[in-house]
């Protein structure tokens, strides 16, 4: 039968060692050394690294968290920024997460997974900010779930994630209210573009003589 306690700290050690040294340099041996148990004891829950990481990430990653109804759309925004931003901030997060993204861009089984998971959490993350916005009728039924995703998520995930760039709490009512304006446009109908209407000296005014 295997132990909890030692699951647990090896679980522990898999985010410690990720975020000290990278995917690439990851290894058992390390990881075992840092719980304190021998490799037999990771061998016997997770065959191979990969399996053990993913399992372990997606843990982290896929955790639900209870969101706060404030009472509308800028203040649960505000609110989602703030845990968002908190949980990306983390010292490990703000270590594991670039790395993980970089190693996805080489290794088709963590992306899909890290894909699937952090797409997962988004749209329940959205869905219940958007589903309080429908209900009190600050957007439309209709909205698109994918796009409203993209611009909550978004901005976050860029600075925090990506650009790696701090945001500070003073920054989040006026990140909120950005989004919300934006999510006001994208319920509206769509316009028709003129970027379709052929340029002079386009194949469409051969016949002109231009």
């Amino acid at each position: 039968m295997l132990r909890d306690e030692i699951t647990t700290a090896i679980r522990r050690a898999v985010l410690q060692e990720l975020a000290a040294v990278g995917y690439g340099r990851l290894s058992i041996e390390a990881i075992a050394r840092r719980a304190g148990v021998g490799k037999t004891a990771v061998y016997r829950r997770w065959n191979s690294k990969v399996d053990l990481v993913l399992e372990v990430v997606v843990a982290a990653v896929g955790k639900r968290f209870p969101l706060p109804d404030t009472g509308d759309l800028r203040g649960d925004l505000e609110m989602v920024f703030l845990i968002m931003t908190r949980a990306l901030g983390h010292p490990l997060a703000a270590q594991i997460i670039p790395d993980l993204l970089a190693e996805a861009a080489r290794n088709e089984q963590i992306a899909q997974t890290l894909q699937r998971v952090l797409r997962d959490n988004q749209r329940d993350i959205g869905g219940q900010v958007v589903g309080r916005a429908v209900t009190r009728g600050e957007l439309p039924p209709d909205i698109d779930l994918d796009i409203a995703v993209d611009l909550i998520v978004g901005p976050l995930y860029w600075r925090l994630a990506v650009s790696r760039t701090p945001l500070a709490v003073e920054e989040l009512p006026g990140l909120a209210a950005a989004v919300a304006a934006a999510l006001g446009v994208a319920s509206q109908p769509a316009v028709p573009s003129d970027l379709d209407v052929p340029l002079p000296g386009t194949a469409t005014d051969a016949g002109t003589g231009r």
